[in-house]
């Protein structure tokens, strides 16, 4: 039972979010994804229609995910040399 916990548990965990965090962010750029991908293919069909909306939907996700990434910092002492 602890395998199938750490199934969902572990990525997660690996970028400082409970299953429930994780779960919402995921389903909320899911949900701007879906629409830029609508916008894309009218922007498709109708050239002068969503000129820029999918491509703005990307940045601002973009920019949501960057500002929310946890940084892992290499211990000191810990790195390598590129001459190695």
């Amino acid at each position: 039972m602890a395998k199938l916990t750490e199934m969902f548990t572990e990525h997660p965990k690996s970028v400082n979010e409970t299953y429930m965090e994780h779960m919402h962010m995921s389903s909320s750029f899911g949900f701007w994804l879906l629409l830029a991908m609508l916008c894309a293919f009218v922007h498709a069909i109708l050239p002068f229609a969503f000129e820029k909306t999918a491509s703005k939907i990307i940045n601002k996700l973009y920019a949501r995910m960057v500002s929310n990434r946890v940084v892992k910092t290499t211990p000191v002492g810990a790195v390598e040399s590129a001459n190695a």
